[in-house]
């Protein structure tokens, strides 16, 4: 496996439905526990907006483009989270890709 010379953060924004805020966090619980064991894992972090309870943003860091794409979106304890979307969104998700240019 290649890794590139940067890794790369996804920046998923989640607007997530008012009564459905239980129900994402334990979908999305599972998922993160699990990932972090990935080879081409480096760090996540799940943010809420302090002004809108029902707004995530998840920052997640890997290695490898190729490997996230091809490997982990279809990881089997990715399932019920990707099956459980749908119903728990009010829209759809926001997801950018960033890499690093000064860290301190």
């Amino acid at each position: 496996m290649t890794l590139q010379s940067n890794p790369e953060t996804y920046v998923i924004t989640f607007h997530v439905k008012t009564d459905q805020v239980d129900r994402f966090r334990s979908l999305l619980n599972p998922v993160l526990d699990a990932m972090r064991h990935e080879p081409t894992f480096v760090r996540a972090a799940l943010h809420v907006d302090p002004e809108r309870p029902n707004v995530f943003q998840l920052h997640e860091t890997w290695t490898d483009r190729n490997d996230v794409l091809n490997v982990q979106l279809n990881r089997p304890y990715r399932q019920a989270w990707h099956a459980g979307l749908d119903d728990v969104l009010a829209k759809p998700r926001q997801i950018g890709i960033w890499t690093v240019v000064r860290a301190d």
